[in-house]
């Protein structure tokens, strides 16, 4: 049996890497039209997180602020968690995706906090958004545990902590 030079192997197993992962990138490309065509939201072209410079920070994070007073079960936040999560990450995927690769880079830190109203949420979001972070409320469809419409979960980020904790420094873990 004829054995193939470890270097050969390396070599080839390199090659299939970068190719596998252009593809996949490539892949990842939706045009405008398609993302229309399977029901994504497509996002304005706003200043939300467009302005905020990545470089210029060196420590990212996502909160998650979750109303403490509709009484939701731990499984039911962290379903509403996942929405604002993924909500922010295409909002940021679309405005502003260097912000969200450092994001990536520095370990995908979340914290999950709590906010005692509506009225508290809807302030905290006003404040992140004059800072220019991204922030998302999550409404919920009302099929289980809350009636429908309200709102569950904020989302604020990914962005620098520094700022984010302008906005959440206050607030208590969930």
């Amino acid at each position: 049996m004829r054995m193939i030079p470890i270097t050969t192997l390396v070599i080839v197993t390199l090659y299939v890497g970068y190719k596998l992962g252009r593809y996949i990138e490539s892949s990842k490309k939706v045009s405008k039209k398609d993302e229309s065509n399977v029901g994504e939201k497509v996002f304005e072209d706003t200043p939300v997180s467009r302005m905020l410079n990545a470089d210029k920070y060196d420590d990212f994070k996502l909160v998650l602020i979750v109303r403490n007073d509709l009484g939701m079960t731990k499984g039911k936040a962290a379903a509403q968690c996942s929405h604002a999560t993924l909500a922010c990450y295409k909002r940021l995927s679309a405005t502003n995706p260097k912000l969200l690769r450092a994001w990536e880079y520095s370990g995908q830190p979340k914290i999950t906090l709590r906010a005692n109203s509506q009225d508290e949420l809807l302030e905290l979001e006003k404040t992140a958004c004059r800072l220019n972070l991204c922030a998302e409320i999550i409404q919920d469809a009302g099929r289980t545990q809350v009636s429908s419409g309200s709102m569950t979960v904020l989302g604020i980020g990914p962005g620098p902590s520094a700022l984010i904790d302008q906005v959440t420094g206050h607030l208590k873990l969930y």
